[in-house]
């Protein structure tokens, strides 16, 4: 299942940030804790690579995260040049009040300077940029919202004389090339609705959690899982909630049931779960590397036996 989401506003936001990322001494991107990797905006780390400005990486919602999986994934992220990662929850204003002294040591030649420190908030919709800013800025300065791409435009705050931050609008990329990750970032809330089979992204969600969190499905619907697999799992969800077609002799309302799924993941009443690590990361990587190594293959070996017909026509 292909999953695009890239409404209008967003090309705009792309060349704005492009301008302002010039004026920018570090960049705080906030991603997914559950979806570190899958929630990291590709265009980011090009605007962010062309000017050579150090990131400051949030995994925020880490409170919602597996803690083993984020330590992995801290560690992975804090190997790369110019990264510096940290877990948060950016409801926590604690959390929150680190974010300026962790910038500043990023971009230690403006601690002497008489400029102030320029921090730019980039990431995709719904991981928790808004939160960020309000909690940086203590007071309400951006509007947040359940759904995606709530913030459509820029807009700068100064938290102090010393400091600024300027909020970017939650941008996704034109083209998202792996499914997993269409899937991860849909089951996360990051894309619109209207761009998802709520039915597809609940089985793909049930998938995982059976795979490494069964006790989830377990535990919140009181389900027997054992031989379960991902479209069993969302149909007893259904039957246990009470989820069926009125009119329709008890037929289950499968959508109703995967909305009350998805959100008891995205409100974090399934624990604490991680949908990737960098093991699974790599391992998708790899078989998508395989899986278009066999597609040219079996082009190249189409297009011999097409000009070897030919050549016998001839």
């Amino acid at each position: 299942m292909a999953i695009q989401w890239f409404p209008g506003h967003m090309t705009q936001a792309r060349r704005k940030a492009a301008e302002t990322m010039a004026q920018t001494d570090v960049v705080i991107e906030v991603v997914d804790a559950r979806i570190p990797e899958a929630s990291c905006n590709p265009m980011i780390h090009e605007l962010r690579r062309h000017r050579q400005r150090p990131c400051l990486k949030l995994l925020n919602k880490a409170d919602l995260a597996d803690p083993q999986v984020t330590q992995a994934w801290l560690d992975h992220f804090n190997a790369q040049e110019n990264i510096r990662a940290v877990a948060i929850s950016c409801k926590k204003p604690g959390d929150a009040a680190r974010v300026p002294s962790l910038c500043q040591a990023l971009a230690p030649h403006r601690d002497d300077t008489l400029k102030p420190l320029r921090m730019m908030v980039m990431g995709i919709p719904n991981v928790g940029k808004s939160t960020l800013l309000n909690a940086l800025a203590k007071r309400r300065v951006a509007a947040v919202g359940d759904e995606p791409a709530v913030t459509k435009s820029q807009q700068r705050i100064e938290l102090s004389v010393r400091q600024i931050v300027v909020d970017t609008p939650g941008m996704l990329w034109p083209k998202i090339e792996h499914d997993r990750d269409g899937l991860m970032l849909a089951a996360s809330h990051a894309v619109g609705r209207n761009a998802v089979i709520d039915e597809d992204v609940a089985i793909f969600l049930a998938g995982i959690l059976l795979e490494r969190y069964p006790q989830a499905i377990a535990g919140r619907y009181r389900l027997d899982t054992a031989g379960m697999d991902a479209v069993d799992a969302v149909e007893a969800i259904a039957r246990k909630r009470g989820c069926v077609i009125k009119g329709r002799a008890g037929e289950l309302d499968l959508e109703k049931a995967a909305m009350i799924f998805l959100t008891d993941y995205r409100d974090g009443l399934l624990g604490r779960i991680s949908l990737e690590t960098p093991a699974s990361r790599q391992a998708m990587l790899a078989a998508d590397v395989a899986r278009k190594a066999e597609e040219v293959a079996e082009e190249a070996a189409v297009a011999g036996e097409a000009e070897e017909q030919a050549g016998r026509v001839r």
